[in-house]
């Protein structure tokens, strides 16, 4: 396997750096200072971003998308990992895989929108007694007629819903029998369907994460995505994806970008008439941090080449997720630690990022499940998981 750049794909990273830097880079103060992204500059910088082709990109070309692979995408996510949670759905979109299950006017009424952005999406898996265990959920749909036509009713809750206040529709997960789960498309507005209040968090300022309440929503038949009965696939399918991706590559971008911070800072600092980063306690903070930054770069590059070869890459996957996030943490507190009290200080990004950080080794699956998953395919398959020789 080769990972060297291609050119094309050193001017797709440049792209969007440059965009990064020159277009959101500006609104990260006011954002965190606010806590919500102004929606008259949210709409400027989609349009800018959707002009340069940078929205949807991990959608198929042939609906708008970018058409990217697995590689080049992970590429430009990691790129994204440099900038704050809500600038990236805004200007790069947040477009869901499940939705390319849709099937003929579903395509017109929910999947074209969302790639071209003029409605945004958001995915409803999580509830308060299912957050990891995403297949113990408590929301169900039982089929019904409507007019005359088969369709369902929707009861349930979900929470923690990122994106929530902003979405059009959701991607909803629910049962549809006493082992079955299936995912629907439901629509902001309808009847009986409530968003909740904003939970808000300790970092991720600017996202909101919002209750959802289904209280009878009536949906018609068209409303389900794919297969009655294979939402949990479908929802599993995605994950791994965003694990990957919005996950690991993000990771790697962010811990990327707080490393260079702290070596600029290293040189920079003088303590006893001497640079800070002269101290070989600073400097194993650092080294540490490079080796452990790049280690994680290449996993997720190997398993993003994995899934270009059509090969199954959970188990990788699932280790990026555990090493990707864990370092971003580590690599973030030796930061705020090199920046001493202006890394506690909130005139500096250093405390925000911190913030940010700690939420990586929860979502899209805790630390403590990737292990357990990784640990159960190891006693299972053998050394063939660490072993290139098996």
């Amino acid at each position: 396997m080769d990972f060297s750049l291609s050119d094309e794909q050193r001017m797709m990273i440049d792209t969007v750096r440059r965009f990064i830097k020159e277009e959101l880079k500006p609104l990260e103060d006011e954002i965190e200072n606010a806590g919500s992204l102004d929606q008259a500059k949210a709409m400027v910088i989609y349009e800018k971003a959707k002009s340069l082709g940078l929205y949807g990109m991990n959608m198929p070309d042939e609906l708008g998308g970018g058409g990217l692979s697995n590689m080049d995408r992970i590429l430009c996510e990691e790129q994204f990992g440099h900038t704050t949670d809500i600038l990236i759905r805004r200007a790069f979109g947040n477009v869901y895989e499940p939705l390319l299950h849709c099937k003929g006017e579903q395509i017109e009424r929910w999947l074209k929108p969302a790639v071209a952005g003029t409605r945004t999406c958001a995915i409803a898996i999580t509830e308060p007694g299912a957050g990891s265990d995403a297949a113990g959920i408590k929301t169900h749909a039982k089929k019904t007629q409507i007019d005359g036509e088969g369709g369902w009713v929707l009861n349930g809750s979900k929470h923690f819903i990122s994106d929530g206040e902003w979405s059009d529709f959701f991607l909803v997960s629910a049962k549809t029998g006493e082992k079955e789960i299936s995912m629907f498309m439901v629509d902001k507005g309808l009847p009986g369907f409530t968003v909740g209040k904003d939970q808000k968090m300790m970092g991720l300022r600017g996202t909101p994460h919002v209750e959802l309440f289904f209280d009878n929503v009536a949906l018609e038949h068209l409303a389900l995505l794919g297969v009655e009965g294979q939402g949990f696939k479908i929802a599993m399918g995605a994950l791994n994806v965003v694990r990957l991706a919005q996950v690991g590559a993000r990771a790697v971008g962010k811990a990327t970008h707080v490393c260079e911070l702290m070596v600029g800072y290293a040189n920079d600092r003088h303590q006893f008439n001497t640079k800070i980063g002269d101290f070989q306690m600073v400097q194993q903070q650092i080294a540490d941090s490079v080796i452990e930054i790049n280690a994680a770069r290449w996993m997720v590059y190997h398993a993003a080449w994995m899934l270009d070869q059509g090969l199954d890459a959970r188990e990788q996957i699932a280790m990026v997720k555990v090493h990707a996030a864990e370092t971003l943490g580590r690599v973030v507190d030796r930061a705020v630690q090199i920046f001493g009290g202006m890394g506690f200080c909130k005139e500096l990004p250093i405390e925000r990022y911190y913030r940010d950080a700690r939420i990586y080794r929860i979502f899209d699956g805790t630390s403590e499940i990737h292990r357990g998953v990784i640990a159960q395919s190891v006693i299972r398959k053998g050394a063939g998981l660490f072993d290139v020789n098996r």
